[in-house]
């Protein structure tokens, strides 16, 4: 896959992603000129778990958090999640505060759009 720019967005199996996520922590880790065994000793984590993580197996968040901070990859965190903003709707009717939870959505009942069999009485 050398040369060929793969787009996290393209890959539709959690699987592929995985891999490439792996692909890209190696190729980092080697730019940085970092061993596999440099990399885990100073993440807290076993060499074999790096590896793991490197050929796009599963991982726990946390050993994924202690690579991105040894390889300063948390910044980048932020920009894939900023800090929530407060919207002007929440401002006024919450003092202030964001919301903690999703309100459920109204579901009409005997909505005249609603597909039906054509048999109801």
């Amino acid at each position: 896959m050398v040369g060929q720019s793969m787009k996290f967005q393209d890959l539709q199996h959690d699987k592929a992603l995985l891999q490439e996520l792996g692909r890209r922590l190696a190729q980092v880790r080697i730019d940085k000129n970092l061993t596999q065994e440099e990399l885990s000793r100073k993440a807290g984590v076993g060499k074999r778990t790096l590896e793991r993580l490197e050929a796009g197996e599963t991982t726990q968040t946390r050993t994924l958090l202690r690579i991105f901070r040894q390889l300063d990859l948390l910044e980048m965190l932020e920009a894939l999640l900023p800090e929530p903003s407060l919207r002007p709707r929440y401002a006024a009717k919450e003092g202030n505060l964001l919301p903690r939870r999703t309100k459920k959505k109204n579901q009409k009942h005997g909505n005249a759009d609603e597909w039906k069999w054509g048999d109801e009485t």
